[in-house]
């Protein structure tokens, strides 16, 4: 019984040892075999033949060679000398240290792209804002400048219909600047001819023809003389800070009408901006006691941006959205059509010496242009800005004019402006604003409340946590130990 266990008792406890100490001539098996051989020799009697089936065995086990077998293991490991142990540690060090080199270099290379991603992205939000600033700057300036040109024309000149005239022709220019800028950008350009026809597409499937040359360049025609004119008109009257507040009153008008005639979505915001922008008119109306050249110059300020206000919701309706080349192409067309089919409303007006000027050298043709000039910029920079940047941007523009006329009247003309005047500004403007707020204004309102508010209690619980710990740390230098009471 003995000999049957130990062999397989052996051939465990041997296995183990060869694998643990890596004795690289094992093999399995190994054990039991050197096992089945010492069993053998155990049979055979001293000086007795042994059966002729052990005579595949190339040798007998003495107690030498048995202690050569048991030796063998430590033998083996002898023979690794070791110099060979050692390249083996110096290569595996080598790899490991090529390794982590290699690992360094990559965070190290992964870490200056972000930084220069970084740099980049900082650089372009940089440039956006410049550019946004510019085209904010922009608007205001000509616009101011439009407003005060005006002005000084108006010392020399009292002929608004013939200025509103001059300037509209100007407005043909429109489009031989875009394809200008067009050649100048594209990679692909097409002549004239096929660009005019690709920006023709506004007045339908078509283009452009006589028929709705006529029919829809006529009403609109119509409109932006009239804005104009009333606008001209109302700075004879009024102060350049007073016509151009309330001018902002159109973004009102043109809620109010979209709301009846478009069926937009209703918003009480831009409501209470109404009301407002109202409020702001009457006041200014009554700066005056209702009377004189106050309330004229209101009705015509107030005309000019209800004008204004239908020009942009019968745009809407009509022909709908435009780009920058069908809207350059819409606005030379009006002024195509103020030369061909208004210019007899001037000639009429200075025979019937409404507006009449003698000699014909004495017109201040240099305010004229100055005049021209402004307006078709603030043109160009209203079309460019809303296919440029945002449309929000336009209008702040337009809204910082206020302001810059008022600096101007204050600065040069030395004007003094009356608190009711003052305070009707002041909610005119506030009203032109509440116009900006986008339509999802109350969710977006919702949602940064409570962000904040999340983002205030996760804050209490981090302090909170922080303020335990450094209790426990407290505790543990001080050698107290806090017991629970039962």
């Amino acid at each position: 019984m003995d000999g049957k266990a130990a062999p397989n008792g052996v051939a465990t406890i041997e296995d183990r040892i060869l694998r643990i100490t890596g004795y690289y001539g094992y093999y399995p098996g190994y054990s039991s075999q050197k096992s089945a051989s010492r069993s053998s020799v155990i049979q055979c009697k001293p000086g007795g033949n042994c059966p002729s089936r052990h005579r595949g065995m190339t040798r007998q086990l003495s107690p030498l060679s048995v202690a050569e077998d048991s030796a063998a293991p430590i033998l083996e490991l002898q023979n690794r000398s070791p110099s060979g142990i050692c390249r083996h540690s110096r290569v595996e060090r080598q790899s490991r240290s090529g390794e982590e080199g290699t690992q360094a270099h990559t965070e190290s290379s992964s870490q200056e792209a972000e930084g220069q991603t970084r740099c980049q992205s900082c650089t372009s939000t940089f440039l956006k804002l410049i550019w946004r600033f510019l085209i904010i700057l922009s608007v205001s300036s000509s616009w101011v400048g439009t407003t005060q040109f005006v002005k000084i024309t108006y010392e020399t000149f009292d002929c608004p219909f013939f200025m509103t005239w001059f300037s509209t022709n100007w407005n043909i220019m429109v489009f031989p600047i875009y394809y200008s800028g067009h050649l100048a950008t594209a990679q692909e350009k097409q002549s004239p001819i096929k660009k005019f026809r690709e920006c023709s597409r506004i007045f339908g499937e078509d283009g452009l023809t006589l028929k709705l040359f006529l029919k829809r360049t006529a009403p609109f025609s119509i409109l932006w003389t009239l804005t104009n004119y009333l606008y001209l008109l109302a700075l004879k009257k009024l102060t350049a800070t007073d016509v151009s507040a309330l001018f902002c009153c159109n973004k009102a008008f043109v809620f109010l009408l979209s709301w009846i005639v478009l069926k937009d979505r209703f918003m009480g915001a831009r409501i209470v901006a109404a009301i407002m922008a109202i409020t702001g008119i009457v006041m200014m109306a009554y700066a005056d006691g209702f009377q004189g050249d106050s309330i004229i110059g209101v009705a015509y300020a107030v005309g000019s941006a209800s004008t204004s206000a239908l020009y942009k919701v019968l745009f809407k309706m009509f022909l709908g959205s435009a780009n920058f080349g069908e809207a350059a192409h819409f606005v030379s067309t009006l002024g195509f059509f103020n030369l061909i089919f208004i210019s007899v409303t001037p000639i009429i007006l200075y025979f019937t010496k409404v507006e009449y000027w003698s000699p014909f050298s004495a017109v201040p043709w240099g305010y004229l242009c100055g005049v021209a000039g402004l307006w078709l910029a603030f043109n160009i920079l209203v079309n460019v800005g809303v296919v440029l940047t945002y449309p929000i941007l336009i209008s702040i523009g337009t809204v910082l004019s206020v302001p810059g006329n008022a600096a101007v009247d204050l600065l040069k003309h030395k004007m003094i402006f009356s608190v009711v005047r003052l305070g009707a500004t002041i909610i005119i403007c506030i009203g032109f604003l509440l116009m900006l707020l986008p339509e999802e204004w109350d969710e977006i309102t919702l949602r940064f409340i409570n962000s904040l508010k999340e983002k205030k209690s996760e804050d209490h619980a981090d302090d909170i946590t922080d303020s335990s710990v450094h209790t426990r740390s407290r505790s543990r230098a001080n050698g107290t130990v806090s017991i629970p009471l039962a």
